[in-house]
């Protein structure tokens, strides 16, 4: 992203350590559902939530080392989780590809740039109307077969044309909706 066009909130969605937080959960969801399932150890699922708690700050500098040695983005961070949690941590990535975890972060953070850009959306909308209703009577000078009159201003036909702005989802499905994983 160009920084100078960029919003932070934005940004944040798209940097390395937001990236492997989403890994991590991925990771755990699924090795908590294989513990449920009684397939890995409840311990390894716990062992994992419970480091997880502590909020430790990722080092995406250690797992870009890993990765210059390895060669490959996932194996690098299941490595560098390894290392922090301890032996528990083997039972994560069980029956998974690193296609299972790369797509499905990439859907996470489609839907939440999909929200901070309905939220823009709906706020422009707003001040659309909010103009539109400002101006609703201002006299604009117009030109029709070479007479000017008063037409209605631009706002005008923004109000005539019913968009409700909490009908958007109804009539254009929410792009979170389309980016889920099956």
């Amino acid at each position: 992203m160009i920084p100078r066009y960029s919003r932070p909130d934005m940004v944040a969605i798209w940097e390395p350590e937001a990236r492997f937080c989403i890994w991590f959960e991925i990771e755990a969801h699924a090795t908590q559902k294989l513990a449920d399932l009684g397939v890995v150890p409840q311990s390894a699922a716990k062992a994992l939530w419970d480091w997880w708690a502590t909020k430790p700050a990722i080092d995406v500098a250690a797992i870009d080392a890993i990765e210059a040695i390895t060669k490959h983005d996932v194996i690098a961070f299941l490595d560098w989780v390894a290392q922090q949690v301890g032996p528990e941590a083997r039972f994560m990535h069980q029956g998974m590809t690193s296609s299972d975890v790369l797509d499905t972060c990439l859907a996470v953070q489609l839907a939440r740039a999909s929200d901070i850009l309905l939220a823009d959306m709906d706020a422009l909308l707003a001040a659309i109307k909010r103009r539109a209703v400002e101006h609703k009577f201002t006299p604009t000078m117009g030109h029709h077969h070479r007479r000017h009159h008063n037409r209605p201003p631009p706002s005008i036909p923004y109000l005539i044309t019913p968009r409700p702005t909490h009908a958007r989802p109804s009539r254009h499905p929410l792009p979170q909706q389309n980016t889920l994983i099956h």
